[in-house]
């Protein structure tokens, strides 16, 4: 129970410092997706896995629950998902560009910045799972650099 209450205090925490809630994560999810569909680079990887974006939409308000407030919402392996993706560095510099620049549009600095830190790492993770689940592993401060032909690009 002790855990509990902890983890209740570092949430309340988060919630008083920046202003997040479960709307402004639904806000910052729908207007991000909305310019990944739209991105020359991005738009096709997801149109050619995601047919209906609503289910895809609701499960990453609960991952973003999950990374920005500990709601454990999401219940998934996100590597599983993004594996076997063609895709690299571009891909994600793209996408983690893209997620800034929404943030700082849809959130106040403090949210926006809470969210940035997140996604940076979630960037980098996953970056370095594709490459390892690719036979390579990057030494410290390489990227993920495939030739284009294994790669989706516009």
């Amino acid at each position: 129970m002790e855990q509990a209450g902890e983890r209740a205090a570092v949430v309340a925490e988060i919630i008083e410092r920046t202003g997040i809630d479960e709307a402004m994560i639904d806000r910052l999810v729908r207007a991000f997706y909305a310019k990944v569909r739209e991105d020359p680079l991005l738009a096709p990887v997801f149109e050619a896995r995601i047919a209906d974006w609503e289910p895809h939409l609701r499960r990453m308000v609960a991952f973003w629950s999950s990374v920005a407030l500990m709601s454990g919402a999401y219940h998934g392996q996100p590597m599983e998902r993004h594996a076997r993706l063609p895709v690299d560095h571009r891909h994600f510099d793209r996408w983690l560009a893209l997620f800034k620049a929404t943030a700082r549009e849809v959130c106040p600095p403090a949210a926006a910045a809470h969210f940035v830190e997140r996604a940076e790492r979630i960037a980098m993770s996953l970056e370095l799972g594709i490459a390892t689940t690719c036979g390579r592993l990057p030494r410290r401060g390489e990227r993920l650099r495939r030739p284009d032909a294994e790669v989706m690009l516009p």
